[in-house]
């Protein structure tokens, strides 16, 4: 772990910065904050319009001098300034009125597994601005773990997907401590832009960026099971005429689409399990994979996944929230840690 839990629990709020959703978590109030890491901005007086949910309902329907933008990058803070506002005016005037009669403010933060030296100060700096005299980072891999309830500080191996918008990163972990890992530059936004992809290609057909899930939208339910229905109807503009159309897409030629960056997570789990011990390995076939992240309920993931490793998969129950509230339950001082004593000689 990177950070003792004794220093966890002095913590007053915990921050999951995501490129893709933004949740805070305050001791004693739970999770206040859960909106998309999106602000949209004034570009002739750099005024800040809107942020979360609002901002993001305005990609693609802006006039010119107005820009929505995102912050966070594969949950990495990549616009310290605009993370500050933005998190500023999710938090509101009620709430950082509270933080602020804190003494000595403390923040925990997660960030990605193998976060270079600078994304980790860019995300402190941001927690710095909003008045935290000291900020704790958390490995993702370890909070979205303790999150979903996984025995982290058990000598029993434990191994979880971390399905992000923009990474996806795989580790076993035993002792509290992550035994191997990787971080791969793949995720849901990947998956998306395949099917996107796919239906520019061989139907000619463009969806409005406002199908974010297009994935979701379109293939519902089992969808992307052999077990879904064969066919679905989309609906978006056609790339020649510009006019609306709505087709009759092949659900196996989408399972087949988004194959393609699916293998990279494949040789990512494949890689973390050769780096594995055998003992610990032994464990997960019984055990299994956990999975977690807003982009583990992509419907049939779980299903490819279970394919192609032949181990069980599961997915955490609330899988978009596991970090924030791994963060929160080890500030609570629900986390116990395991003692070792040494032997008496």
């Amino acid at each position: 772990m990177t950070v003792s839990l004794e220093q966890l629990r002095r913590c007053h709020f915990a921050v999951d910065l995501g490129a893709a959703r933004t949740r805070v978590y305050v001791k004693g109030a739970g999770l206040v904050v859960d909106e998309p890491s999106c602000a949209a901005v004034n570009t002739r007086t750099g005024a800040l319009i809107a942020v979360g949910e609002f901002a993001e309902r305005m990609t693609g329907r802006t006039p010119g001098y107005i820009r929505v933008v995102r912050p966070v990058s594969g949950g990495t803070v990549v616009d310290i300034e605009m993370a500050q506002r933005m998190l500023r005016q999710l938090l509101g005037e009620k709430l950082r009125r509270t933080l602020r009669r804190k003494p000595r403010l403390r923040a925990a933060a997660c960030t990605p597994h193998d976060a270079d030296p600078l994304a980790q100060r860019a995300t402190v700096e941001t927690l710095v601005g909003l008045g935290a005299r000291r900020v704790e980072l958390v490995d993702t891999l370890i909070a979205a773990a303790v999150g979903c309830g996984l025995p982290v500080e058990q000598p029993e191996a434990t191994m979880i997907i971390v399905c992000g918008a923009a990474t996806t990163q795989i580790a076993v972990l035993s002792l509290g401590a992550i035994v191997t890992a990787d971080r791969i530059p793949v995720g849901g936004d990947a998956i998306d832009h395949a099917v996107v992809q796919h239906l520019r290609q061989h139907h000619e057909l463009m969806l409005p960026s406002q199908s974010v899930r297009p994935l979701q939208l379109a293939l519902s339910g089992n969808g992307l099971t052999p077990h879904g229905p064969e066919q679905t109807e989309i609906h978006g503009r056609d790339v020649a005429t510009g006019l609306a159309r709505s087709v009759h897409v092949d659900t196996s030629a989408v399972r087949q689409a988004i194959h393609t960056p699916l293998t990279a997570v494949l040789d990512g789990i494949g890689k973390v399990l050769r780096d594995c011990p055998p003992d610990l390995v032994a464990d997960l076939a019984d055990r299994g994979i956990m999975m977690v992240g807003g982009s583990a309920l992509l419907p049939g993931l779980d299903h490819m996944l279970r394919e192609a490793t032949g181990m069980p998969v599961h997915i955490a129950e609330r899988p978009d929230v596991c970090a924030v509230q791994g963060l929160g339950a080890m500030m609570e001082g629900k986390i116990e840690p395991m003692v070792l004593d040494p032997l008496a000689g």
